[in-house]
């Protein structure tokens, strides 16, 4: 057969593999979905639904954040600054207004996005640690605002905030109405991101993050793309902030604090950076870990996560489920 000739059919050959691996990922997506699903409505009948809250709080969080880190390749040391003004704007609205939750929380996520284009603007220019740095002295200013102003309880927190009625209607008193509230909002937020992941927008991110100068050299416009990958990231953030807000009742300081910025980059890193499902794994990890610790080992709790912390760096690169996805793919090609 000339070359000619098998051209085409070896062209053919590649549309098809293609269009193969592209279904086979689109059915594996859509699995991915349907259990994650089921697993949240039956989880609340199984454990202890103010634990699964919180991990399902922290796994938004962690997934907001890894939009920038492992698909933009900004490391941002601020995030727990969009965290926090999610919380406190959410909580004082249903505080001191009686504004119902819903409203409460698209209001912190509102805020969250507002603040992230003030810190984009001033941060997007610059990368590396300089980009690093920089969010970190921004997320130290949020904290010490939120320590001072006289309406945020300083040390103490905002507390009583009230869980409210949702759409004036469902009370969510009980845990378990709360719960699915909750998992009804991770789930939003979780789809917002598995489709800015996949959509043309996203493609242009990964570009970014994998050779910036070239995505400069095809016309694209980097730093606007940069931007709008922040203030959502940033917005997502409030999300879960204003989230947790209602459903512990409390904005807390701590919630500001540096601490949590490390901390949900270690759950990032954890479950798997640039994985869709990775953040998720890591916060339930790390949530989980610190809930059975910490009547145990007390403040030494801290000390183990920065040994995991070390851990994974050197020994699991790839995170919990980057290390998983490679022994399956692995297996495949042995096959």
């Amino acid at each position: 057969m000339s070359d000619a000739s098998a051209s085409p059919l070896l062209a053919r050959k590649g549309t098809a593999t293609g269009a193969a691996t592209r279904a086979a990922r689109a059915l594996g997506d859509r699995m991915m979905f349907v259990v994650l699903i089921a697993v949240g409505l039956v989880a609340p009948h199984l454990a202890y639904p103010t634990f699964l809250m919180k991990v399902l709080c922290f796994a938004l969080f962690a997934s907001a954040f890894n939009l920038l880190l492992g698909f933009v390749g900004l490391l941002s040391f601020g995030h727990a600054a969009f965290f926090a003004a999610g919380a406190y704007v959410c909580g004082y609205l249903c505080r001191e207004f009686g504004v119902t939750p819903e409203l409460g929380i698209l209001a912190g996520t509102v805020f969250a996005g507002v603040l992230g284009v003030g810190f984009g603007l001033l941060a997007i220019r610059r990368s590396g640690i300089y980009f690093a740095m920089i969010t970190l002295a921004l997320a130290q200013l949020v904290y010490f605002v939120e320590l001072e102003l006289p309406f945020t309880g300083g040390e103490d927190g905002l507390q009583g905030i009230p869980r409210g009625r949702l759409l004036g209607v469902l009370d969510l008193s009980g845990n378990l109405a709360m719960y699915y509230f909750v998992f009804a909002i991770f789930l939003g937020g979780f789809w917002l991101i598995y489709r800015t992941i996949h959509s043309p927008f996203g493609q242009i991110l990964k570009a970014i993050r994998e050779n910036e100068t070239r995505a400069i050299s095809l016309g694209y416009a980097v730093e606007r793309y940069k931007l709008l990958a922040f203030v959502l990231s940033a917005a997502l953030a409030g999300l879960a902030g204003a989230t947790k807000s209602i459903v512990f009742q409390l904005a807390s300081l701590s919630d500001a604090h540096w601490h949590m910025s490390g901390e949900v980059v270690l759950m990032t890193l954890l479950g798997g950076l640039g994985t869709v499902l990775g953040p998720s794994v890591g916060a339930l990890t790390i949530v989980g870990m610190e809930n059975l610790l910490a009547d145990k080992v007390g403040p030494w709790v801290t000390v183990i996560m920065g040994g995991i912390f070390v851990v994974c760096v050197l020994v699991f690169r790839r995170g919990i489920v980057g290390e998983l996805r490679a022994l399956i793919l692995n297996r495949k090609d042995e096959a």
